[in-house]
């Protein structure tokens, strides 16, 4: 399947809802996990702007890559990111779309906070 990198390089991005565990079947409530690791999903909702342009983007992330201090506003790095375009038919009808993906979001804020090393 085609993976494609995000560049965020020139992006403003930030937590619009703090990290849940991603659900892979709504009726039993079971949770997600990476097929290769084993690891827990978590979904992350951030808003993207870049280019004039602002969107909220549901990021799906290992809980191991998944910051302590995420509250909604915390200004965030996306470490890994790529978009992959997805496609299925359900009951006859077809629906497409871009799922993202990354291997850690990570808050700037605590980043700035931590004292240099001398």
């Amino acid at each position: 399947m085609r993976q494609i990198p995000v560049d965020t390089t020139n992006a403003t991005v930030m937590v619009a809802k703090a990290p849940q565990p991603k659900i892979k079947d709504r009726r039993s409530g079971e949770i997600a996990t990476d097929m290769e690791t084993g690891a827990t999903l978590m979904t992350v909702d951030v808003m993207f702007a870049a280019n004039n342009e602002v969107e909220i983007l549901s990021i799906t992330v290992p809980e191991t890559g998944v910051s302590d201090e995420l509250a909604m506003g915390t200004p965030v790095a996306l470490t890994g990111l790529i978009a992959r375009p997805w496609e299925n038919e359900f009951n006859g009808q077809k629906r497409h779309g871009i799922a993202f993906r990354a291997v850690a979001v990570t808050s700037l804020v605590a980043a700035a906070s931590k004292p240099k090393a001398a």
